[in-house]
Parts: structure tokens; C-alpha cells; sequence
């Protein structure tokens, strides 16, 4: 049984930070609903680490990944702990490869509907927006500049596990996300909060069932003059009651689902 002084332990427990999950190309899927995601997507998963609990409660994931030919390691209940990034640790954690591509590789064949996230630096609220693309069926996630990277621990919980369905890519430049949108055909429609056509106005435009990419700025910012005014549209969600105004997860949810739904109204949905 593995410690958390094994050398593949100390390798893996290295994922959980940026630095280490850059220089070896991995990350960290922590948990059932996580682990059996990565075993049943076309990611590689290279090795499974599970402490003896945890052995007890999932003994038909273990074999899942036995078939699969993944490694499953056993490992102290002190190094599952190590492992973990949670609260309460499930003793359950899976070393990947990770899941980010090109960004003319997430945008190829016919995108529909694409997220960008500008700028966004909490990973709870990026695994959630990636999740929420998944659900609307979106094409793929794009992280601009500064945003928060995907295989985030946290990020990666709060995707559910969509960060194993969805393509995602990251890019440096604003510039390049939007020139490679409209080279696949894409409208890119900022979410602003001060803009002047609101998303009722806008579906009613007949417009909001095109293929589109929504761009989504930081909680605390939104997105800055510079990208609203580079993209081919801006609108805002209404607020009907006095709030003052959405947080991201939430306005991304009613804008992709916005799009997702009246693509399908019009009778496209391929």
C-alpha cells in the first residue's frame, strides 16, 4: 500500500498546482461522480488512487477501471487526504491527462454555441458556467487571458464532470479568440449588464438562434470596454426585481439556454 511519501504519490499530489499540472500535462479528477466521467470519456486516465474507505463504497468503479486498463493503486488513508483538495476528502482520485485543446481544434466541424470566459479568476464559477455549456449543449469552452486554469481542483468538482464532454481551449489574446469565432461562422455577443439591448429584444430580433459565442467577463469586472466593444453585439439579461444584477453562473445559464433553446425553436438543432 502506497504512502504519501511513494515517489508516484508525491508525483501526483504536485497536480495540485498550476505549476505542476502545466509541466507534466495531468491534473486531478477527485471523487465517484468525477473519476467515473474521465473512465468513461476518451480522456486517458493513467492512474487510480484509492484509499481503503473508499475501496469499500466503489468496488464497481475499481473494476470499471481495472477493465480499462488503468492502474489502481492503494494507497493510506493519510495519502488520500494529501490527495484531496476538499473539505472532506473521498479517498477516491484520478491522475489524467489533460483535457484542454487548440482553440481552432474546439471551434472545428459546425459550432453553434460557444462560452468564452474573459478574464474569470474563480474556479467554482468557471466549473459551473463549463457545466452549464455542456447541459445547453454547447461546443465548446474557450479560457481568455487571466482566467482561472480548468483543471483547478475546484473547478473541476464543480463541472460535475463535464470538463470530460465539452472541448476546451485556452487563448492569450482576445483578438485571436474573436477571429477564430467569425472564421467559423460564429457571432460574438458580449454579456454586458450596461448594454443597451436587452436579451428579450434580442431574441425577438430573430437573431438569437444563430451560431453564437457568448462572452462572459469576471463577477467583480464583467468584461471591460475594450472587449465589449470588439464584439459584434452586446446585451444585457434584464433584472425584473431589485437585485442588482446576476452572478456569472447565473446570467451564463440564461444566455446559453437563451441561444440553446431558440436554435431549437427554429427548427435547428443539428
Amino acid at each position: 500500500m502506497f504512502t504519501h511519501k511513494t515517489p508516484r504519490v508525491a508525483a501526483a499530489r504536485r497536480l495540485t498546482t498550476r505549476s505542476g499540472r502545466s509541466k507534466a500535462g495531468r491534473f486531478l479528477a477527485e471523487g465517484a461522480q468525477a473519476v467515473g466521467e474521465a473512465l468513461a470519456s476518451a480522456h486517458r486516465v493513467h492512474e487510480l488512487f484509492v484509499a481503503p474507505a473508499a475501496a469499500q463504497r466503489n468496488g464497481t468503479l475499481l473494476r470499471r477501471a481495472r477493465d480499462g486498463g488503468v492502474t489502481v493503486s492503494m494507497v493510506t488513508e493519510r495519502a488520500g487526504e494529501l490527495l484531496s483538495e476538499t473539505v472532506t476528502p473521498q479517498g477516491l482520485v484520478a491522475v489524467c491527462d489533460s483535457v484542454d485543446v487548440p482553440l481552432p481544434a474546439a471551434l472545428a466541424g459546425q459550432a453553434h454555441l460557444v462560452a468564452v470566459l474573459v478574464g474569470v479568476t474563480d474556479p467554482g464559477n468557471a466549473g459551473t458556467v463549463v457545466r452549464t455549456a455542456d447541459a445547453a449543449g454547447a461546443d465548446a469552452v474557450v479560457f481568455l487571458g487571466d482566467s482561472v486554469d480548468v483543471h483547478n481542483g475546484k473547478s473541476v468538482r464543480a463541472s460535475a464532470g463535464s470538463v470530460f464532454h465539452v472541448p476546451i481551449a485556452r487563448a492569450e489574446r482576445l483578438e485571436d479568440v474573436l477571429a477564430a469565432c467569425r472564421t467559423a461562422g460564429l457571432t460574438t455577443v458580449a454579456a454586458d449588464g450596461k448594454a443597451q439591448q436587452d436579451l428579450v429584444g434580442y431574441q425577438r430580433s430573430a437573431r438569437l438562434g444563430r451560431p453564437t459565442a457568448w462572452l462572459f467577463g469576471s463577477e467583480a469586472h464583467g468584461l471591460d470596454g475594450h472587449t465589449v466593444a470588439a464584439a459584434d453585439e452586446a446585451v444585457r439579461v434584464p433584472i425584473y426585481g431589485g437585485a442588482e444584477s446576476l452572478n456569472l453562473a447565473s446570467a451564463a445559464t440564461v444566455c446559453l439556454y437563451s441561444s440553446a433553446m431558440a436554435r431549437r425553436q427554429e427548427g435547428r438543432s443539428d
